[in-house]
């Protein structure tokens, strides 16, 4: 921990080097996650807020999430956390079927969900995200409705889903590659999402963005500022910044990250430009996953037309000055991305994102 913080702090000096707009910024949101940053406990937690103060400026209003797998949050972590200026935290809860958690190779147990979270709230947060992976192998026959009521029972102030997705380096993508293992058919994985909208938003949530439902007054800020193309500096090995227009990225190897700023060295792997086209389609992307949506004078009259058609299939609805995707809509998010970016630029278009 120690040495992470250390590195932490060169990171910062070297950033403040390279953009002086940065120092005495004041901080809007902090999200710490990735890996388990529950480890680091309520020392790591301070220390980082020492190291962040020294360079930013620290509104009482600042929003600081931070991540935890169940089975590693005690009330004594989560207490250190408050202490330190933690009022946000983001549980992997992922399932209640112990076969499943199994399966992924997840710790904490069945129960380990409502544990951490009577343990967070004994500690004083009170502001509690869980998540939840929908879209599994059929073969566990998982009961998504009973995962579903445990975890609005629990009364998090906020939920995120995530379907399960196969990515080629990870085992689960081998599996698939060879045949061991099937993902969910595209009729129940859209089932699923659309049970999941129902039954949150009838207890109360709502629906803001794609994958996240909140209660009023309790989206998360910080993700929200990724989804309106704010700036925004990532810290850490593998991490992301955002300087419009440059968008950059860390080595993701600890011991090179750190071996590089124990030399003065950015720990940069590799950067972009973020030219106009991409930026306009970014801003579509980002605008249609969200419940902002896109105001119609964003909109080329091919575009327009195109909502007005998927608003009578029911993938879209128009009202007042603003377009947006229904529930049915954003299981098809990235392909209608692509045919409203094909409408604004008149051309044939390949999608940068996989159809989902």
């Amino acid at each position: 921990t120690d040495a992470w913080l250390t590195a932490i702090a060169r990171e910062i000096a070297l950033l403040h080097d390279e953009a002086p707009v940065l120092t005495g910024s004041v901080l809007d949101t902090i999200y710490i996650g990735g890996g388990t940053p529950s480890l680091i406990g309520a020392a790591g937690m301070n220390g980082l807020r020492d190291v962040l103060a020294q360079s930013f400026t620290w509104p009482a209003a600042v929003e600081w999430t931070a991540e935890a797998n169940p089975e590693t949050l005690s009330e004594d972590v989560a207490r250190g956390w408050v202490d330190a200026g933690v009022n946000r935290l983001s549980l992997g809860a992922q399932t209640f079927d112990a076969n499943v958690l199994r399966w992924m190779g997840r710790m904490h147990g069945v129960d380990g969900p409502g544990k951490a979270v009577a343990a967070a709230r004994a500690a004083g947060i009170t502001n509690l995200s869980l998540d939840l992976i929908f879209g599994l192998p059929a073969r566990f026959q998982r009961d998504w409705s009973q995962d579903l009521k445990r975890l609005i029972d629990l009364g998090p102030d906020h939920v995120s889903l995530y379907g399960l997705t196969a990515e080629q380096a990870t085992p689960l993508g081998r599996w698939i590659a060879e045949g061991r293992e099937t993902l969910a058919a595209e009729d129940r994985y859209a089932q699923e999402y659309l049970l999941a909208v129902e039954r949150l938003s009838a207890a109360g949530y709502e629906h803001y963005e794609v994958s996240n439902f909140a209660r009023p007054g309790l989206a998360s800020r910080h993700n929200q500022a990724y989804w309106l193309d704010a700036p925004y500096v990532g810290l850490g090995p593998g991490a992301h910044s955002y300087l419009p227009p440059r968008r950059c990225w860390n080595v993701r190897d600890w011991s090179e990250y750190a071996r590089r700023l124990e030399e003065s060295t950015s720990p940069r792997e590799s950067e972009e430009q973020v030219d106009a086209e991409t930026a306009g389609l970014e801003r579509t992307w980002l605008g249609l996953r969200t419940s902002s949506g896109l105001r119609l004078e964003e909109l080329a009259p091919g575009q327009l037309s195109r909502f007005q058609e998927w608003q009578q299939s029911g993938l879209a609805r128009v009202s007042g000055n603003v377009a947006r995707l229904t529930a049915e809509g954003w299981l098809l998010l990235d392909r209608l991305v692509v045919e409203l970016d094909q409408l604004r630029s008149g051309k044939t278009a390949t999608s940068r994102y996989s159809a989902t």
